[in-house]
C-alpha cells in the first residue's frame, strides 16, 4: 500500500488513531513495564545489546533501545500492558526515478520466500492467522511491515514469514510480472489481441492519480523538496512504472533491505526475549554489517521563492465548475529529528489553521473565496526537513492572486498580534485528552508515529516524551510570551524558501494520460522483435497457467481452529432511568480518567422529505453556536472541555429481520472527568438552543462537507458501489443511499451550489423539532467504576434539562415494532433495573428488486459491486455465509480479481444487515469482473474447497469477530444494536459449526441467479458494452 504525502500525522492525530480495544486491559497493572525496567544498559540478549531504558509514564510504557551486534540493525521494544502486540520492520527506501521501485518491491517480497516459497504468504497467513492487523506501506523514504496479533504462537507464526519475506524473498520474475507491471495480450490465451500494459502496481497508480489531491501533495513535495528522492514519486508513476526492469527490482532489494539499513518495532505485554531469539536466529544471525548509502542529504535551501502551474481533470461532483482551481503557498522547515522544534512547530500549525478561531480560517475559509484548505495542509512531518503549508481549493482561477495576498497578510498579523492563552490552553488539553484516550491499535498508531523521524536517526524515544515536551512549550512561553510570533517571523515571513503552487482543471487531463499511456505503449511495442513477442506470449501463459494452479500452503504456519477461544468475554452493564423515564446504559471500564458518553435519539417521526438533510444537520450541528456562544466560542469550550463533540445518522439493522431497522441519531463525545459536568452543559445547551441562523458561517461548511465527500470517492469508490447495489435490497438499503450513498454526495453538491442556502437552513429547526427531545431516546456512560455517581449526575441534569413533546408525535411510517432489549441476566450483559425498549420500523409491503446503477466518472478504474439479499445475523446461515465469504476472497476472488484481473483488491463480504457484496478496487475491468463474481458463485455452489480451506476461513472470520475492543467501546453493540453477549455467543458457536453440505447449500439458496434477488453498481468510466444494455441505469 502506497501513501503518498501521509502525514506523519500531528501529534493531535495519531496517538488516537483506531477505534477499538484491548479483551484485558489492565492499565495498573504493570507487568509489563516491570519486566522491561530490569533490563541494564550493557546487557547482552541474543546477539543484541540494550542501549537505553526509559519509563514513559505519560503512555503508561517502558521503552527499550538495541542494537544488534553483528549487523548493527536497531531495536526499539515498546513494554505496554496491552494484548494486542504489535511487531514491525522498517527499511529506509530512497528511490532516485519514478519507477515505483520501492512499491513494487513491497508488493513483490510478499510473493514468496525461501523458507515459504509458495505464492503469495502474505494473503494466505491472513487465513491462517488471528491476526488484527496485517499489511505493508511504501512512504515516501520508507517500507514499513506490521502485524498484530493477541495471540502468542500466532505472533511467532507471522514473525517468521515477515522476516523470511523481507530478507530472504524469491523476487521471481512471474511475481514481478503480476505485482509490478508486464506487456501482455489482452486475452492472454489469444495472441492475436492487443498487447497492453497490467499489473497490480500499476493499477493502483492508475487509481491512486485518479484524485486530484494526491495529484497536489505529490506535487508540492516534488517541487519542495527537488534535490534528492522527495522529487521523484515512490509509488510509481503510471508511465514511468514500464521502465523498472527486474533486474533493477532485485538491486534495490540487495542494497535497502539489509539489517544494516533496518528499524526494529515491538510492542505489548509479550516477553522481549523471545522476540530478539528469534529474529537474530532466524534472520539476523546470516548477515554482516554494511554502510548503507540510503540516507537522505539536507535539502539545499532557496535563495528566493519559486512558482509552479500543474493541471487535473475536473472533478464532476465538486461543486461550482468555474471554481476548480487549488493554490497553496507552503515553506520548508527545520528537520523532523529536532523533536521539540519538531512538536513545536507542529502546535503552531494547529494555532494557525485548526478549528474556526484560527487566523487561517478566519482569513481564508470565511473569504468564501474557496471551498476548503488545499490539500496537505498544515506541518506535514513525513519527509527529513518539514514543511508547512496552507491555501484553498475550490477557488477562481481570477482569485488566486487575492488568496496568495490574504496568506501574506495573515502571516504579519500573527507576527503582530499572536494568539490567545484559552486556544494555547485548549491545544495543551488535547494533548493531555489524547494521550489518555485508549485505542485498540495503539501499537500501531506509535509505529506511525515515530517511523519518519527514527527513519532519518532521530530519537523514537524522545518523541514519545510527551508530558517532558509540553512542560518545555509552555516554559519557552513563559520566559518569552513571543516565542511562538518569533517562530512565524523565522519560518514563514523571512523564509526564502517558499513554493506557490497553483492547479487548475484541463478538459482534456485525462484525454492526455490516456494518450501518453498508448504512446508508451507502442515505443514498448515497437521495440520488441518477433521473438521478443512470442516470448512476451509465453510468459502470458505460463502466469496463468501459475495463477490457474492449486497452491500447496502446507509450508506455511497455521494456528487451528481449536486455539480460538470458544467463549467470548462478557461485559458487565447495568441500566438505570434517568429523569424516571430515559434508560441509560453504563459501563464500568479502565478507561484511565476519561468520560465516554453517547446518545442514540429516533427519526422516526421525522416527515419523508427531511431525511436527506439529517447528514449535514449532523455535521453543522456543533459548529453553529448553541445558547449565548457564537460558533467561534462554542468550538473554543468544546476544545476546552471535551475530546470532541460529534453527531452521525445511523441506519441500524435489526439482528432477525431483514426487513426492519432503527433509524436515529448517535451523538458522542468524551471528556477528563474534570470536566464532565461542562461537556454535559455544552450537549445541554446544543440540544435546547441551538443557533440555525449563521447563514454566512452555514454557508462555509456547506462547502467543506461537499468539497470532503466529492474528495474521498476515489479512496471509497468500492463503498459508494456496494451501499448503491444495495439500494433496493432491503428497506434500510434505501435509507442508507440517502444517508451515505452518492444520493448525498449529488446533494451536498447540490446545496453547495445555491446562490440562496436560506431554503436548507430553515430545515434544519424543523430537523431539530423531531431530533433534540427526549422523546424515544436512550443514552449511554463507559467510565471507571469511580467516575460512575459522578456520570449518572450529570447524565441526570442533562435529561431533565430537555424539551418533551407536547402532544406525542407519529411516526411517520405507521409499521413500528416496539422490541425490548435483552437485559442478558444470565450472568453476562446484565442490565440491572429497567428495560431497554428500541422502536424498529418494518416495511410489510416491501418487496425486493433488482437495480444496476452506472455512475459514470472519469477515472481510469472501476469500482464494482453486486449486492444479494440473505439471511439476517440471528440464523444460522448468516454464519455460513460469512465463512463462505472468507472462502470465496481467499480462495477465488483473489486468485480472479487481483492476480489475473490486475485490480489493487477485490473480495466478498457479508454486512450485519444480512446483505452479501461481492467488490472490486481500482479495477482495470468492469463486466469481466461481474463475470468473475458469477464464476466466484459457481465455485462455491460446486463446493471446489476442502476442509483447511473451511477451517483457514473460520481464522479470519474470527480474527475480526474477537478483534480487539477499547474500554471506550466496550457494551457499543449492546447499546446499538441490542445485541446481548448471549446472541453473540449463539453465534460464535453457529460459526463454529459452520461445514462443508451448509456452505454449499447456502451458495445454492441465496446467491445463484434467481435464488435470491441481486443489486448492481459500477463506478468507472464509459462502457460501451453497458451503455447498450437497457436494463442499466446509467448516471
Amino acid at each position: 500500500m502506497w501513501r503518498c504525502g501521509e502525514r506523519a500525522c500531528g501529534v493531535l492525530r495519531r496517538l488516537s488513531a483506531g477505534s477499538a480495544d484491548l479483551r484485558a486491559w489492565r492499565w495498573r497493572s504493570d507487568a509489563a513495564c516491570a519486566r522491561a525496567l530490569q533490563y541494564r544498559v550493557g546487557e547482552k540478549i541474543h546477539g543484541f545489546t540494550v542501549s537505553q531504558v526509559t519509563p514513559v509514564p505519560e503512555l503508561s510504557l517502558t521503552a527499550v533501545k538495541l542494537s544488534h551486534d553483528s549487523t548493527g540493525a536497531r531495536y526499539l521494544h515498546l513494554a505496554r500492558e496491552d494484548t494486542n502486540n504489535l511487531f514491525s520492520v522498517q527499511f529506509r527506501t530512497t528511490p532516485t526515478d519514478s519507477t515505483g521501485v520501492p512499491h513494487i518491491l513491497e508488493h513483490t517480497v510478499l510473493c514468496g520466500s525461501r523458507r515459504f516459497p509458495c505464492r503469495d504468504p502474505f494473503f494466505k497467513m491472513l487465513n491462517r492467522s488471528l491476526s488484527t492487523f496485517m499489511n505493508a506501506f511504501t512512504a515516501s523514504d520508507y517500507t514499513l511491515y506490521p502485524f498484530s496479533t493477541q495471540n502468542p504462537k500466532d505472533f511467532q507464526n507471522l514473525l517468521s514469514v515477515y522476516l523470511d519475506a523481507a530478507f530472504f524473498p524469491c523476487l521471481r520474475e512471474l511475481d514481478f510480472w503480476q505485482e509490478g507491471w508486464r506487456l501482455e495480450h489482452e486475452n492472454p490465451s489469444d495472441a492475436q489481441t492487443p498487447l497492453v500494459f497490467k499489473g497490480v502496481v500499476f493499477n493502483e497508480m492508475k487509481g491512486a492519480f485518479t484524485d486530484n489531491e494526491r495529484i497536489f501533495s505529490q506535487h508540492l513535495q516534488n517541487r519542495l523538496l527537488p534535490d534528492h528522492t522527495y522529487s521523484v514519486i515512490s509509488g510509481g508513476d503510471p508511465l514511468c512504472i514500464p521502465d523498472l526492469t527486474w533486474e533493477q527490482l532485485k538491486q534495490f532489494h540487495a542494497t535497502h533491505y539489509h539489517p544494516s539499513n533496518a528499524r526494529f518495532f515491538t510492542y505489548g505485554n509479550f516477553p522481549l526475549e523471545q522476540h530478539l531469539k528469534q529474529i537474530h536466529e532466524e534472520a539476523l544471525s546470516k548477515f554482516q554489517k554494511i554502510e548503507p548509502s540510503t540516507a537522505v542529504p539536507a535539502q539545499k535551501p532557496w535563495d528566493k521563492p519559486r512558482e509552479f502551474q500543474i493541471t487535473c481533470a475536473p472533478d464532476s461532483l465538486a461543486a461550482g465548475s468555474s471554481r476548480q482551481t487549488t493554490v497553496s503557498v507552503s515553506f520548508l522547515l527545520p528537520e523532523i529529528t529536532d523533536t521539540f522544534e519538531a512538536f513545536t512547530l507542529n502546535l503552531l500549525s494547529s494555532l494557525l489553521i485548526g478549528g474556526p478561531n484560527s487566523p487561517f480560517y478566519k482569513a481564508l475559509i470565511e473569504s468564501g473565496l474557496g471551498t476548503d484548505f488545499s490539500p496537505d495542509v498544515g506541518y506535514n512531518g513525513c519527509t527529513r526537513e518539514a514543511y508547512f503549508s496552507v491555501g484553498l481549493q475550490g477557488v477562481s482561477e481570477k482569485d488566486v492572486q487575492t488568496v496568495r495576498d490574504i496568506i501574506d497578510r495573515t502571516v504579519d498579523d500573527v507576527i503582530e498580534k499572536g494568539f490567545e492563552d484559552d486556544r494555547i490552553e485548549a491545544l495543551l488539553h488535547k494533548i493531555e485528552i489524547q494521550m489518555k484516550h485508549q485505542s485498540a491499535s495503539f501499537g500501531l498508531a506509535l509505529a506511525s508515529y515515530i517511523a519518519s523521524c527514527w527513519n532519518h536517526d532521530g530519537d523514537p524515544v524522545e518523541l514519545l516524551k510527551l508530558g517532558s515536551q509540553v512542560a518545555q512549550f509552555r516554559q519557552c512561553l513563559q520566559e518569552n510570551p513571543k516565542f511562538l510570533q518569533e517562530k512565524v517571523r523565522q519560518y514563514f515571513k523571512n523564509n526564502q524558501h517558499k513554493l506557490t503552487l497553483s492547479m487548475k482543471p484541463d478538459d482534456r487531463y485525462s484525454e492526455k494520460q490516456t494518450q501518453m499511456e498508448t504512446e508508451k505503449l507502442k515505443q514498448k511495442v515497437n521495440s520488441l522483435s518477433l521473438k521478443d513477442k512470442q516470448q512476451i506470449y509465453e510468459k502470458g501463459l505460463e502466469l496463468q497457467a501459475q495463477q490457474s494452479k492449486p497452491q500447496d500452503a502446507s509450508c506455511l504456519p497455521a494456528l487451528k481452529v481449536s486455539d480460538i477461544e470458544p467463549t467470548i468475554p462478557f461485559t458487565e452493564l447495568e441500566v438505570g432511568l434517568a429523569a424516571g423515564e430515559i434508560p441509560v446504559q453504563y459501563c464500568a471500564q479502565p478507561t484511565n480518567g476519561v468520560v465516554y458518553f453517547r446518545a442514540f435519539s429516533s427519526l422516526n417521526t421525522l416527515p419523508e422529505e427531511l431525511r436527506p438533510y439529517v447528514p449535514l444537520f449532523c455535521s453543522v450541528l456543533t459548529k453553529l453556536g448553541c445558547g449565548v456562544l457564537d460558533y467561534r466560542e462554542q468550538a473554543q469550550q468544546i476544545e476546552l472541555k471535551t475530546g470532541g463533540m460529534t453527531a452521525s445518522a445511523h441506519v441500524l439493522p435489526d439482528d432477525s429481520h431483514l426487513d426492519t431497522y432503527e433509524q436515529g441519531v448517535l451523538f458522542s463525545s468524551f471528556c477528563l472527568d474534570r470536566n464532565l459536568p461542562d461537556m454535559m452543559h455544552l450537549w445541554s445547551e446544543i440540544f435546547n438552543n441551538p443557533c440555525f441562523e449563521e447563514e454566512e458561517h452555514f454557508r462555509v461548511l456547506v462547502k467543506m462537507a461537499a468539497q470532503e465527500l466529492s474528495n474521498g470517492i476515489p479512496d471509497s469508490g468500492h463503498l459508494y458501489a456496494s451501499v448503491r447495489a444495495s439500494r433496493t435490497l432491503t428497506p434500510a438499503g434505501d435509507l442508507q443511499e440517502t444517508f451515505s450513498g452518492m444520493d448525498q454526495v449529488r446533494l451536498m453538491k447540490r446545496i453547495a451550489e445555491m446562490t440562496d442556502v436560506r431554503p436548507v437552513l430553515r430545515k434544519l429547526p424543523r430537523i431539530r423539532k423531531h431530533l433534540l427531545t427526549c422523546d424515544n431516546m436512550r443514552c449511554s456512560v463507559n467510565a471507571t467504576p469511580q467516575q460512575m455517581s459522578q456520570a449518572e449526575k450529570a447524565v441526570e441534569n442533562f435529561i431533565g434539562s430537555l424539551s418533551r413533546s407536547k402532544k406525542e408525535r407519529k411516526p411517520v411510517r405507521p409499521h413500528v415494532v416496539e422490541k425490548p432489549v435483552p437485559s442478558g441476566l444470565g450472568g453476562s450483559t446484565h442490565a440491572s433495573g429497567c428495560q431497554v425498549t428500541r422502536k424498529l420500523i418494518t416495511d410489510p409491503t416491501f418487496s425486493p428488486c433488482q437495480m444496476k446503477t452506472h455512475f459514470l466518472l472519469p477515472f481510469p478504474v472501476n469500482y464494482v459491486g453486486e449486492c444479494v439479499r440473505t439471511a439476517p445475523y440471528t440464523d444460522p446461515d448468516h454464519a455460513s455465509l460469512k465463512i463462505l465469504a472468507c472462502l470465496m476472497t481467499a480462495k477465488f476472488l483473489h486468485t480472479e480479481i487481483r492476480e489475473k484481473g490486475g485490480a489493487y483488491g477485490g473480495g466478498a463480504k457479508l454486512s450485519r444487515s444480512g446483505v452479501f457484496t461481492l467488490y472490486s478496487y481500482r479495477d482495470p475491468h468492469s463486466t469481466e469482473t461481474l463475470q468473475s463474481f458469477a464464476k466466484a458463485v459457481d465455485w462455491a455452489k460446486s463446493g471446489r474447497f476442502t476442509q483447511q480451506d473451511i477451517d483457514e476461513a473460520k481464522l479470519s472470520v474470527f480474527s475480526a469477530v474477537d478483534a480487539p475492543v477499547a474500554p471506550s467501546d466496550k457494551g457499543l453493540e449492546h447499546f446499538l444494536y441490542g445485541l446481548s453477549d448471549e446472541v453473540k455467543q449463539a453465534h460464535r458457536e453457529q460459526l463454529f459449526a459452520v461445514h462443508r453440505e451448509g456452505l454449499i447449500d447456502v451458495s445454492n439458496k441465496y446467491l445463484g441467479l434467481g435464488k435470491s434477488t441481486h443489486g448492481l453498481a459500477l463506478l468507472g468510466p464509459e462502457n460501451a458494452k453497458i451503455a447498450k444494455d437497457p436494463s442499466w441505469i446509467i448516471r
